[in-house]
């Protein structure tokens, strides 16, 4: 829809990660190339990329913080940031419009609680028993309450302000694929004018580490590029996002002087059994929906796990060899909920400010000659879902490039 009055512009991103928060702090990794906040002892055997903490004040008030799990706390904060960056956080109306779409997994356990559970169940007694009477007394309604997914869309309305309509995906990785696509898909059909887009993820829980590490799926070993994961042991290094975006029609942009950072293509997506030929051929389609020959650079999401990362490297050479490719997750860990996302808003700061990036590791396949004016935007997630997006640099007379 290049040119006309629902392009779909991205105005406003807020980050936080291992890097830092903002802007600047993750165009330096992305310009270096070196992963940040790697954690390989705290968690061992398993590799985080850990926080960095934000002055959290900035954005979220001492009272607000103590009604939020971690999770919740790194979203709402991302959200915050990109309010601000878009420039529409102190514009009440206009914020009482704003569309929110988040994507969310669901809420942090009570470890102390799961654990002394675990520890008794081991003794012998009756299960059933034992169980009914936890749930009695020891896992309170209010903590289920607090696990809700919708939680994070609820705080931002409450910090923030945002009070338009509000969706939430639950989904793994296909749920940031499916609040993104919902969200340019809604402006692209004139239904929206302005959107918050994005998820928060707190990679450094116990009880998600053994979650993905009972599946197979957990890194085990010394860090290693994603592009060199590829034996057993190998797979998921989990990394604390934060990742919203605020994408807008762009007459609406143009008439409140908003500065877009690049322009976003409709959000390709499929689901599907991962069954070797059938895989492949989805993942195909998915890619040409997307518009990959006309990307001058790949950001993949890929997530590390051997088998599909190999399958996605393999259809993205075959489909494009000569285009440059990187997979951001090496910098920053996997984001899960949150890592197309981040995706998205890496890949438009890179389009904007004319980062060229190195290869992280020696099974990427070509240096960036030049900077890029489009960027394909990989999600296939570690167990099930992909998706794709092209990103694009947005001509000065203001149609998309």
């Amino acid at each position: 829809m290049t040119g006309s009055n629902h392009d779909v512009w991205i105005t406003g991103i807020g980050i936080i990660s291992a890097a830092g928060e903002g802007h600047d702090a993750h165009i330096k990794v992305l310009s270096e190339g070196k992963p940040s906040g790697v954690d390989d002892s705290t968690h061992a055997p398993f590799v985080v990329h850990a926080l960095a903490e934000p002055d959290w004040s900035s954005q979220i008030s001492r009272r607000d913080m103590r009604q939020m799990e971690r999770w919740q706390q790194i979203g709402t904060y991302a959200a915050g940031l990109a309010l601000d960056d878009a420039g529409v956080k102190d514009d009440e109306a206009l914020c009482a419009k704003m569309d929110m779409i988040v994507a969310a997994g669901g809420g942090e356990r009570d470890e102390e609680v799961d654990t002394a559970i675990m520890a008794e169940a081991r003794t012998g007694v009756d299960t059933d028993t034992l169980l009914a009477d936890k749930l009695s007394n020891d896992l309170r309604p209010t903590l289920f309450l607090a696990q809700l997914s919708n939680l994070l869309a609820g705080n931002i309305s409450i910090v923030h302000k945002v009070t338009g309509s509000s969706r939430t995906f639950m989904g793994e990785e296909g749920a940031g694929i499916s609040a993104l696509q919902t969200a340019a898909a809604r402006i692209a059909s004139g239904q929206s004018e302005i959107a918050l887009a994005g998820g928060g993820y707190n990679a450094e829980r116990a009880d998600m580490l053994l979650f993905f590490s009972l599946g197979g799926f957990t890194q085990q070993s010394a860090y290693k590029p994603i592009g060199e994961r590829t034996s057993s042991g190998d797979g998921l290094a989990l990394g604390s996002i934060g990742a919203f975006l605020v994408l807008e029609n762009a007459d609406h942009a143009r008439a409140r002087g908003a500065k877009p950072y690049a322009a976003l293509a409709p959000v390709a997506a499929a689901y599907g059994s991962r069954d070797g030929e059938t895989e492949k051929v989805r993942m195909d389609q998915t890619l040409s929906r997307a518009g990959i020959e006309s990307a001058d650079l790949i950001l993949s999401g890929a997530s590390g796990v051997p088998g599909i990362t190999s399958a996605e490297n393999e259809r993205l050479s075959a489909r494009a060899p000569q285009t440059p490719r990187r997979a951001f997750g090496s910098l920053f860990g996997h984001g899960i909920e949150t890592h197309f996302p981040l995706g998205v808003a890496l890949a438009a700061l890179t389009i904007k400010h004319g980062i060229t990036i190195p290869a992280f590791d020696g099974t990427e396949n070509a240096a960036m000659a030049s900077s890029a004016q489009t960027a394909l935007v990989t999600g296939v997630g570690h167990n099930r879902a992909e998706g794709a997006v092209l990103v694009k640099a947005i001509a000065s007379e203001g149609a998309s490039a």
